[in-house]
């Protein structure tokens, strides 16, 4: 059965206001778009949720979901569905995110996720397609995609300052709003790593899953901003 929507959200861990601490309402406005977008998705009329993001290796986790954000000084856990006792955290920074916000906007009962997809970023495109290509099965799904753009947008960025930065996120962002794959297939690996962009990946899941559904999609970007100096995204696609 095919894709019937899907969410692009950024995954930094200062989108949590616990972990932004003072700075919390510099990032209010994402914050917002990312609720709406996942709120949308969830009720999109999809049987099951599949979330993708970047990880360190190309892997699948099973429910229950189990993340946590220690690393970053903060004691929360984030999961979806109901852990063990015995459960350890294993979720990469990215669906450690998506757990979070769907945790923020459906708490109770949660959305029924089927599985959740590390990719690593030095995955090629045309593998990244195929793996989106594969997912499916005889239900109607849904996509949440995690991923941030370029962290080179000004001296103080994480990866410094990169002219090539601001033409490429601005690249992304047409494609998201006009749910345009081939650009998406486009983005090429090697400048995406140089810019230190942490979402070409699952993004390009993204356009490999859409393809595969086949029809058309209707794209609407509600976010793009560089705050840090590291490019976010929030986007929905949808059937007309």
């Amino acid at each position: 059965m095919p894709l019937v929507a899907a969410a692009v959200c950024p995954h930094p861990p200062l989108l949590i206001p616990e972990v932004a601490g003072a700075a919390a309402a510099e990032l209010a406005d994402l914050r917002r778009a990312c609720d709406t977008a996942v709120t949308r998705l969830v009720d999109s009329g999809a049987d099951e949720l599949l979330i993708v993001g970047d990880g360190p290796d190309t892997r699948r986790y099973d429910p229950p979901f189990h993340g946590s954000l220690a690393a970053y000084g903060l004691p929360l856990e984030p999961t979806v569905g109901r852990p063990g006792p015995d459960s350890r955290p294993d979720l990469p920074l990215s669906l450690t995110i998506g757990a979070w916000l769907l945790g923020r906007t459906h708490p109770d009962p949660a959305p029924a996720v089927s599985a959740m997809y590390a990719v690593a970023p030095q995955t090629d495109p045309v593998s990244c397609a195929q793996l989106g290509a594969g997912w499916g099965g005889d239900r109607n799904w849904a996509l949440l995609v995690l991923g941030d753009g370029s962290a080179c947008r000004g001296a103080a960025a994480p990866g410094y300052a990169d002219p090539r930065a601001e033409a490429y996120d601005s690249g992304v962002a047409e494609a998201l709003a006009g749910a345009d794959l081939d650009a998406l297939l486009d983005l090429d690996p090697e400048l995406s790593a140089q810019l230190r962009v942490a979402g070409r990946a699952a993004w390009q899941v993204l356009a490999g899953a859409a393809r595969a559904a086949g029809g058309d999609w209707r794209g609407e970007l509600s976010y793009h901003a560089a705050p840090y100096g590291v490019a976010y995204f929030v986007a929905t696609w949808e059937r007309p």
